[in-house]
């Protein structure tokens, strides 16, 4: 039997979902993304998860998707509209998840693998990762990357990535706002357990807000995200949980979080 396209460990509220294509640096084939897909619908659906780590199996976190099935597929048509599409619906499944993703990030991350590391809400990296959008080096430009990139570095730092199509190492990554922190290798595990864990402890429904709400303002013009983050604060606060945690502040005690 194959081996499964991914693994999925829960912990303390955690769901940890590892790319398991290690012989092939977890390169997203379209099974693999049809497969990711189908984890974080499940996820969506499950209230015992409030945040999810990304992480790979094996020496990568992941090399982008799959060039040796790209030629299979003899660059067809058909497939690359299909592997094109279902990788955006991927990258915006992540976004729109009501739950916080970290990207885990050890190895290369890579063109998409890249694109997954900027997808995510945050990420943290072993202080020896690397990170490449490097399309430009075989002909094919990394203009779906340049989606999730544009949208978390400064545009010449984003350029500059995807012009040069250079390794950049994890210093840099951090620099350049691709990555929150780095951590020596040996610990990454540990370390971004123990941050989604400081964050699966808030309530569940407050994080779903702030997340919708922080991806939506950032469209927006300054006038009309004022305007709508107003809206949601003043939902937020008929919420129990925003009176239950503004009473714990008050009376000095640790709230409890009901969802609602």
């Amino acid at each position: 039997m194959s081996e499964p396209l991914y693994l999925r460990h829960d912990s303390n509220g955690v769901a940890t979902l590892t790319l398991n294509r290690p012989q092939a640096r977890n390169a997203l084939s379209q099974a693999m993304l049809r497969a990711l897909l189908g984890a974080f619908a499940d996820i969506a659906a499950d209230d015992s998860v409030r945040v999810v780590i990304l992480a790979g199996a094996g020496p990568a976190f992941c090399a982008g998707h799959d060039l040796k099935e790209m030629r299979a597929a003899d660059y067809g048509r058909d497939y690359s509209e299909a592997l094109f599409g279902d990788c955006a619906e991927l990258m915006q499944a992540i976004v729109k998840l009501p739950k916080v993703v970290i990207a885990r990030v050890h190895g290369i991350a890579t063109a998409a693998g890249a694109q997954l590391v900027a997808s995510c809400d945050l990420a943290v990296a072993a202080d020896n990762a690397r990170f490449a959008t490097p399309g430009v080096n075989i002909g094919l430009f990394c203009s779906t990357p340049m989606v999730a990139l544009s949208r978390n570095l400064a545009h010449k730092h984003a350029l500059q990535m995807l012009l040069t199509g250079d390794l950049v190492d994890a210093p840099t990554a951090l620099r350049f706002g691709l990555v929150n922190e780095l951590v020596p290798a040996a610990d990454l595990a540990s370390h971004t357990q123990n941050l989604a864990e400081k964050i699966a402890a808030k309530s569940a429904l407050t994080l779903a807000i702030g997340k919708e709400a922080f991806y939506r303002q950032a469209e927006l013009p300054l006038a009309e995200a004022y305007a709508y983050s107003k809206d949601v604060m003043v939902a937020n606060l008929e919420a129990r949980d925003a009176r239950e945690g503004i009473n714990a502040f008050i009376d000095k005690r640790q709230p409890t979080w009901c969802g609602r």
